[in-house]
Formats: C-alpha cells, structure tokens, sequence
C-alpha cells in the first residue's frame, strides 16, 4: 500500500492540495525539465490526488521541489485533473497560507513556475499577495460562433494561463445560474479551440457584482469542466492586462474581482505598454492534514474519470 501524505487549503472558497511526502519526484535540473518528469508521472502517481475518491475535480494539486533557481524558495508545479497548469493564482495563495501552517514566517518569498518566478508576499498566516507572471491581451474582440448561442465576442488574454473573455455573456453570472453557467462556457470553449485559439483552457465570463465593495463579479470555467470558486487569481490577471491596454484601469489602481461565490480578491498593475505586471491578493485557509492510502487491488486507485 502507497501512502501520500497532503495538507489541504481552501482559497476563497477554491480548494487546493499540497503534496508533502510519498510522491515520486520529478527529476530535472531545470523547472523545465521537471515539467516533463511530472507529465510521464502525472497518470499513475498525481492525478489520484485530484480525483474523487480521494478529491473532486476542483481540487488543484501542489508538486513543491527544492528550487532549480537560486533565487527561489521552492519550484512548484500545479496540476488538476488534465494535468499540469502553467501557474495557479487561488493555489499560489493556498500554499504559501500552507507553508505559514508547516512554519514559515512572514515575508517575500520568491517561487520558481513552469510559466516564469512569481512572487509571494506572506502578510500573515491567511493574507497573501502573489506577484504573478507578465500578463498580456493577445487578441481584442474576437467574434466566435457558439453552436446554440450564436456570435459570442471576447479578447483573448494569458494571465499564467491562455484565457477567452466573454464580453456579451447571454446568461447572468449568478450562482444560481452555475448550471447554465457550465454549459454555455464549455460550448464556448469548444468553439474558440477550434477557431484560431486551441491554447485557451479557461474561459471567463463577467456580470454585475453583487458585494458592495466590488467592481465586478465573474465566472471561470477550467480545465476539464468544473468551474473556479475563488476569483481566479490568473484570470484577474487576464482581466487586468485587457483593461489596462483599454485605458480603463490605471497602474496601482485597485480592482475588487468577485467569484461567483461572493468571495473577492483584491488587484492591481505595475507597467505600461504591451505587458503588465499583476498583483493578487487573497485569503486561504488550511482545512485539514491527510495520509492518503492507494492499494494495489483497489480497483479506484487511479481514481475516477468522468
């Protein structure tokens, strides 16, 4: 029997699974190059760990290594149920609250990422600010034609990861909407896949918020259908890059991003011109320290596929 032990954390209402021991380890001595190892390990000893039922498919799990780059404290690669994802926002903010829970201290800390060194500010156990990678909009109003809901129109922007954001969502961003939700954004992402943009693997949709203090209120649709319950910390990212090429957020002004849960990060940009660099801030809480079992004539013991 195979024991995995894990430490979990929700974000702002998005879960997050840290991997602490029992794991195969990515060989490599560049990120780059543990990306690979992991993608050959990913269906036998990682992809368990996100699927029911030992988890559910929101779950993001957390890979943490000693860093290949000096100036870090820790590589790091997140992976849901498809796989690798090329940074994680809400899972940046529930490993570090992780870390403060195993001992770290307050501080900045630097994190080596399959997408480039991202930055984490531990302001306390739960607080956490994440510097991410440069976010850019790759493509403005791009018209794509959704089976069953006509011309959608939406800019296509990469935040850590490649994301389409619908501008003329025909459905409210309501949780009580979530199924309709679900539906509507998977058609979308079929679409823009397969019209110019299979690199999008996040589709975002925006509405009125329903907090007082927020700008906005949005829905993410992720890698492999489930939908994010945090404000997406990489898709805030996508958001900010496209209002600051429209002239409608200033650098250090603050966006207040709400989920579709009602829970909300704080935002804002450094720079100007064609790249922006985004700060996330949000709140995660560790929910419990686990031994997962794997037996061998366990017929779940890679987990459920739906």
């Amino acid at each position: 029997m195979k024991a995995i032990q894990v430490i979990d954390s929700h974000t702002e209402g998005e879960p997050t699974r840290v991997v602490v021991s029992g794991a195969p380890e990515p060989a490599g001595s560049t990120i780059g190059e543990r990306l690979q190892s992991f993608s050959r390990l990913f269906e036998d000893h990682y992809r368990a760990l996100v699927l029911e039922p030992r988890a559910y498919e929101a779950v993001v799990g957390v890979w943490i290594g000693e860093p290949t780059e000096p100036s870090c404290l820790k590589d790091v690669i997140f992976f849901n149920p498809t796989g690798a994802l090329g940074m994680c926002g809400h899972g940046t903010i529930g490993l570090m609250s992780t870390l403060a829970h195993i001992g770290i201290a307050p501080g900045t800390y630097r994190l080596n990422t399959p997408v480039g060194v991202v930055e984490a500010k531990l302001i306390d156990q739960n607080t956490v600010q994440v510097q991410n990678v440069p976010s850019y909009r790759i493509a403005k109003a791009v018209p794509i034609q959704v089976e069953g809901y006509g011309e959608v129109v939406g800019d296509v922007a990469w935040g850590g990861n490649t994301f389409f954001l619908v501008k003329n969502s025909p459905i409210a961003v309501q949780v009580e909407n979530l199924d309709a939700l679900t539906t509507f954004t998977r058609a979308v992402m079929r679409a823009v896949n397969a019209q110019g943009y299979p690199a999008v693997n996040h589709v975002e949709v925006f509405g009125p918020p329903t907090r007082p203090d927020a700008h906005s209120k949005n829905y993410i649709l992720c890698p492999g259908g489930e939908y994010d319950r945090s404000p997406c910390g990489t898709g805030t990212s996508a958001k900010l890059a496209c209002l600051a090429a429209d002239g409608k957020l200033a650098p250090g002004e603050i966006l207040i991003q709400e989920s579709i849960i009602g829970t909300a990060y704080r935002a804002w940009y450094q720079g100007t011109g064609d790249q922006i660099i985004p700060t996330i801030e949000g709140r995660a809480y560790v929910t419990g320290e686990s031994k997962l079992l794997f037996s061998d004539n366990d017929p779940m013991v890679g987990g459920i596929l739906k």
